[in-house]
């Protein structure tokens, strides 16, 4: 039987491919689709490739230190370290629930019926997606400065008393008196943006009953009733949105376990590692499920794999 380290050293680094690889593979493809097929290009694309690219800077500079540690390095990160390292990793990962909170918005406004409150708002999505990316990033800047000033390295592997822990860092004191502005900005912008969410979910999977239910007897006449590429991109997003939903609140929970227990669990840190990443990490295959360029392309591995199949039992 394998160590318990051993299989959070499995567990760590295999997301960490798998997320990487994942993300990558589905940015590469909205880039191919922006350079060389401009005609199948929608304003939501963008949105997909800034999500990507905040998922794999989320992944990459939460991972790679547990990994380092479940590896048995020591020493890692110095104080200068700490503080690069949980500043890029907070700012990417509120990158990532606020560009979440604009596909959805995105989403529901974009499938919202003409007749709808929501309607006048269709012409002005496109020109609004990059003020939101700005206005996310200078945010999400802004709010983590407080880690530059409390981070610091760990000088041993064990920590005791409450505060943030990292797996090479930690909170100065969490007595802090910024620490309570800090967190109800933070608790604040949270919510905001999941009740955003949430509320966009909502009105999407009401829009799509709706629809359902209108064209329930048309769909029973048809030879074909397959979903209109709208409703499989709307169904992706309430994915997204739920699976976000059910891991942020989850990795909250552990984190302010961990936050006010009296003594560190040195395994609790790495399994909250691996619950943190597991949003940006299938979040990309979710939505490959309606990228045409992902589709063609493991579509032409099927047909060589069994043409290739084919010849060696032909042989």
């Amino acid at each position: 039987m394998f160590p318990s380290v051993t299989v959070l050293r499995i567990f760590l680094t295999s997301e960490f491919c798998i997320a990487v690889i994942g993300n990558s593979l589905l940015f590469l493809s909205y880039l191919y689709i922006f350079l060389a097929q401009r005609y199948l290009e929608k304003p939501i694309d963008s949105i997909f490739m800034h999500l990507t690219m905040a998922n794999v800077f989320t992944v990459a500079f939460l991972l790679i230190p547990y990994i380092a540690s479940s590896f048995g390095v020591r020493r890692f990160l110095n104080d200068a370290g700490c503080k690069a390292v949980l500043y890029i990793y907070r700012v990417t990962r509120g990158l990532s629930i606020c560009t979440t909170s604009i596909l959805s918005t995105f989403q529901a406004i974009t499938i919202s019926p003409s007749n709808s409150k929501w309607a006048w708002l269709k012409p002005k999505l496109s020109t609004w997606i990059f003020p939101s990316f700005f206005f996310s990033w200078v945010i999400n800047m802004l709010i983590y400065i407080h880690i530059i000033h409390t981070v610091i390295a760990k000088n041993n592997a064990s920590h005791a008393g409450q505060g943030y822990v990292h797996a090479f860092c930690k909170t100065r004191d969490s007595r802090d008196e910024n620490s309570l502005p800090f967190f109800i900005i933070l608790l604040t912008r949270d919510l905001l943006l999941v009740v955003l969410m949430m509320s966009s979910s909502l009105y999407m999977v009401n829009l799509l009953f709706t629809h359902h239910r209108r064209t329930r007897h048309v769909h029973s006449r048809s030879l074909s009733s397959q979903p209109s590429p709208e409703t499989k991109a709307t169904h992706s997003i309430l994915l997204l949105v739920s699976c976000f939903v059910f891991f942020y609140w989850l990795g909250n929970f552990i984190t302010l376990y961990e936050f006010y227990a009296p003594n560190n669990i040195s395994r609790l840190e790495g399994i909250n590692a691996i619950l943190s990443s597991c949003y940006p990490t299938i979040c990309p295959f979710l939505l490959m499920r309606n990228n045409k360029i992902v589709l063609q392309f493991t579509s032409s591995l099927s047909i060589l794999r069994s043409t290739c199949t084919q010849n060696a039992f032909s042989s």
